[in-house]
C-alpha cells in the first residue's frame, strides 16, 4: 500500500516539474497536474496543499539532488581541505545548471532549499544518507581543520545564496560577465568567507 501511496507521489511530482518548465507554475493547473499523473484530484491533495507546495517540494528535492550528485563526484577525487571541497561542490552544482537552464529557471535563485528547507527536510528525513549531506561535510570541516566560524549555518547560507543569485545572471545573462569568467572571482569569495568569518 505504501510502495502504490510513493508512486502516486512520484507521478504527481515527476509531470509537475515537467508541466512547470514547460508553462510555468502560474500557467499550469492542478487538474493538469492530476491528468498527467493518471491519479485523482483528491490524490494530489492528500500530498499537497496546492500547486504552489508541490512546486517548493520539487524545487528542494531538484536543489538536493544537484547537492548530493556533486557530494558524489568530489568522494571520487582526492580533494583535500575544506575550501576546495566546497569549491569543488559549488563548480559541479553550477556546472550542472549550465548545462540545464530548465532546470535553472525553474529552482531560480532557491538553491539553498536543498540544505536548508523544512519541506524537503521532512521528506528526506528517513533517507540513510542524510548524515553525509553538504550540510554535514561543512560543519565536519570546519571542526577537523578548526576553523572558528562564528555561526558555521550562517556562512553555508550566504555561500549558497550567493552562488544561485550570482550564478542565476551569470549563467542565464553573462551579467555581471559569463560563468566561466565569473568563477574565479566566486570562488576567492567563497575562500574568504570561510576563512574570514570568524
Amino acid at each position: 500500500m505504501k510502495e502504490e501511496s510513493n508512486d502516486k507521489q512520484s507521478r504527481l511530482l515527476d509531470n509537475a516539474f515537467k508541466l512547470f518548465t514547460q508553462k510555468g507554475v502560474k500557467d499550469t493547473s492542478i487538474q493538469e497536474i492530476v491528468d498527467g499523473a493518471d491519479v485523482a484530484k483528491g490524490t494530489f491533495y492528500l500530498y499537497f496543499k496546492d500547486k504552489y507546495e508541490i512546486r517548493d517540494v520539487l524545487i528542494a528535492q531538484k536543489s538536493k539532488k544537484l547537492f548530493n550528485n556533486a557530494l558524489k563526484a568530489l568522494k571520487k577525487t582526492e580533494t583535500k581541505g575544506l575550501s576546495n571541497e566546497v569549491i569543488f561542490i559549488i563548480n559541479h552544482v553550477i556546472d550542472a545548471l549550465a548545462k540545464n537552464t530548465l532546470l535553472l529557471k525553474f529552482i531560480s535563485k532557491n538553491l539553498s532549499w536543498g540544505v536548508y528547507n523544512e519541506t524537503v527536510n521532512k521528506i528526506y528525513e528517513n533517507e540513510a544518507n542524510e548524515e553525509n549531506g553538504v550540510r554535514s561535510l561543512f560543519l565536519k570541516g570546519i571542526k577537523d581543520n578548526n576553523i572558528q566560524l562564528k555561526n558555521p549555518d550562517v556562512t553555508l547560507f550566504m555561500i549558497i545564496e550567493l552562488v544561485s543569485s550570482t550564478c542565476f545572471n551569470s549563467i542565464l545573462y553573462n551579467n555581471p560577465l559569463p560563468i566561466d569568467e565569473f568563477k574565479p572571482y566566486l570562488f576567492s569569495t567563497i575562500e574568504k568567507l570561510i576563512q574570514n568569518n570568524a
